[in-house]
């Protein structure tokens, strides 16, 4: 007798949006980052703080420095896992403190919530994206050693010998192969995180899920992207200093346009046992 067909794996709705929603995403997170105070603040300190060590272990390699920024983009949605819950406490009404950013990084160690698959799913995630942002790196610091017709070691290199090379498009192709590797890393994990943090989802269903939210909602995402990327750069351009707002606001922003974009009420909410912190 034929096994039976699986069951499709059930993925909530996704909504569609107005072409203009990420800018209400943006003044929603910025009211959570100041509700917050300091707990918001803190992640972009200790980001901003990641940064300048990067900068430091690349020392002249400046095209190790492009590519380690471009794969610390990818893996961005995983490190802000903490400022997610930090909105979702606001909306519940719930206390935002130490405790929900130590519950959020430490609770998939319980037994039971690995049983459940719990958060080992962000776990797995992450890896993928850093995985992902590894490969990054590697094939910009490839492109640019080999084809760049000087040696790039400093930002004035990569201006005169990439982007202002006379005749050549490594400027150009060094563009197009960061946005053919990031464009499919953007649909996957745009709200596959608070949807992980959120409801009992696996990682399929969660990027399957992202993948239809951007399928839906093409013109939104796209300027979605384009201001993530926007105050990311702003942040880097002052000195790393700017990601300590820039992080968190953005952070806030994404919960809530996962909010506005997918109702995930058929699917189980996640929440802590009882009687477990």
């Amino acid at each position: 007798m034929p096994s039976p067909i699986p069951s499709p794996l059930p993925l909530p709705a996704v909504r569609r949006v107005p072409l203009t929603a990420p800018f209400k995403w943006l003044a929603l997170g910025w009211r959570d980052l100041w509700r917050c105070g300091a707990w918001s603040l803190l992640h972009g300190l200790v980001l901003a703080a990641f940064g300048a060590l990067l900068v430091l272990a690349a020392g002249d390699r400046f095209w190790l420095l492009a590519g380690a920024f471009s794969g610390f983009l990818v893996v961005a949605p995983v490190l802000a896992t903490s400022l997610y819950a930090l909105s979702r406490a606001l909306e519940h009404g719930e206390p935002v403190g130490a405790r929900t950013i130590v519950q959020t990084w430490t609770r998939w160690q319980h037994a039971r919530f690995a049983a459940q698959g719990g958060y080992w799913n962000l776990v797995r995630f992450g890896v993928l994206l850093s995985l992902a942002g590894t490969g990054w790196v590697l094939t910009s610091a490839a492109l640019i050693t080999v084809l760049a017709p000087q040696p790039v070691h400093t930002p004035m290199d990569f201006v005169r010998h990439v982007m202002l090379a006379p005749g050549g498009h490594l400027f150009e192709l060094w563009l197009t192969l960061g946005a053919l590797m990031s464009a499919p890393l953007f649909a996957s994990s745009v709200v596959s995180m608070p949807l992980l943090l959120d409801r009992r989802v696996d990682v399929l269903q969660a990027v399957l899920t992202s993948w239809r939210t951007v399928l839906t909602n093409p013109g939104a995402l796209a300027l979605w992207a384009a201001l993530i990327m926007g105050l990311t750069l702003l942040g880097m351009a002052t000195l790393l200093v700017g990601l300590i707002v820039a992080v968190p606001w953005l952070g806030h922003a994404s919960w809530h346009a996962y909010r506005a974009l997918v109702d995930a009420s058929n699917l189980p909410e996640r929440l802590p046992p009882e009687g477990e912190a």
